[in-house]
């Protein structure tokens, strides 16, 4: 059997382009080119029908590495915690109040693109401390 060598991570969402730009911002990662003909993805949207435009967007690793993220509209809206979520690896290596501090500033990078400050979860025996955010969306992701 042969093993999967790469994974999508595939958002629900009310407003995909939008969280699908928050995400390109918070990992560095962009869109992909808009379809052969179309200078922009807005100008393709263009050309569905009102109930499709925006319904969809994608995000990759412009180096290949990390996953692809796509966002979908869905009708519901978010009501509990996620059951998936993304850690964004910030203080790696890191600990004590080192690890803190560059938690929190990147945290405050994170909040003026539009993230909301959950709580900072501090170390213990087992854990290093990390950061609870939440997105655009208020899908929650941790800063670790």
């Amino acid at each position: 059997m042969a093993s999967i060598k790469q994974i999508q991570i595939t958002f629900d969402c009310a407003e995909p382009v939008r969280v699908a730009r928050f995400w390109c911002e918070v990992l560095g990662y962009v869109p992909p080119a808009p379809p052969e003909g179309y200078d922009t993805w807005e100008d393709f949207d263009l050309t569905l029908p009102p109930e499709e435009r925006g319904a969809w967007f994608a995000a990759s690793d412009p180096t290949g590495v990390g996953p692809r993220l796509f966002f979908q509209r869905v009708p519901e809206s978010k009501v509990v915690k996620n059951r998936v979520h993304v850690d964004v690896r910030a203080g790696t290596g890191l600990v004590g109040e080192e690890r803190v501090a560059t938690l929190e500033a990147e945290g405050a990078r994170l909040v003026a693109l539009g993230a909301t400050r959950v709580r900072l979860l501090s170390a213990d025996e087992e854990n290093e401390s990390c950061l609870v955010m939440q997105d655009v969306e208020g899908n929650e992701f941790c800063l670790d």
